[in-house]
């Protein structure tokens, strides 16, 4: 007898011991599954006194050293990164009724990452690096609209290069917990968190 989406089980037995692994089968399960942006990702920071700020972003990067993004290094989750480098991510996939939370550092990535990744952009999304001045106050669409204008006047008819201000940073998983619904929320969840070389699966209460 099959059971409801909703009351899928998620065994232990079931799970890769390495959890990057475990987070790429249900990436790649949300890939097949159609849902628009899997790789979107609440990214929660904060600044020196606890204070948190939390915004989506989409991963950009995956690999046994962790999730990484790119951004404005002005930016305020820039900011913050660079005044506590402790960070949370969650990924939620409803249609799975599946979710993945990472805690740890995050790192800025090599000038060579964020080379390699900003040439993949479109040529507008680097323009658009170069226009914004990201989390500043501006005072109207208008003056960003200008901005842009003169960095296509600026770049006209050659590469737009990485600037200074803009790279990649990598979260560095120090605990990942997969999320699974179930009925009468009597959810499955289980932590990996490190210890020693490896890691350590632990069932939670839901």
């Amino acid at each position: 007898m099959s059971l409801p989406p909703d009351d899928e089980p998620l065994l232990e037995r079931d799970l890769d011991p390495d959890p990057i692994a475990q987070f790429r089968a249900w990436l790649d399960q949300a890939k097949a599954a159609g849902i628009r942006y899997p790789e979107a990702m609440a990214l929660a920071t904060s600044d020196p006194d606890g204070r948190p700020s939390v915004r989506h972003v989409l991963m950009r990067g995956l690999d046994e050293r962790g999730l990484v993004f790119f951004t404005n290094y002005g930016s305020r989750k820039a900011r913050q990164i660079e005044q506590n480098a402790s960070g949370a991510a969650v990924f939620l996939w409803r249609e799975l009724d599946r979710q993945v939370s990472l805690t740890g550092p995050i790192e800025r990535t090599s000038a060579q990452e964020s080379e390699a990744y900003f040439r993949t952009r479109p040529r507008e999304a680097r323009l658009g690096a170069w226009a914004s001045r990201q989390s500043e106050v501006v005072g109207s669409r208008e003056v960003l609209e200008q901005r842009y204008a003169r960095m296509e006047r600026r770049f006209a008819g050659r590469e737009v290069p990485l600037p200074q201000h803009w790279g990649g940073y990598r979260l560095q998983p120090a605990t990942v917990e997969f999320w699974k619904g179930r009925r009468h929320r009597l959810h499955d969840r289980f932590r990996y968190r490190r210890s020693g070389t490896g890691w350590l699966i632990e069932r939670l209460y839901p």
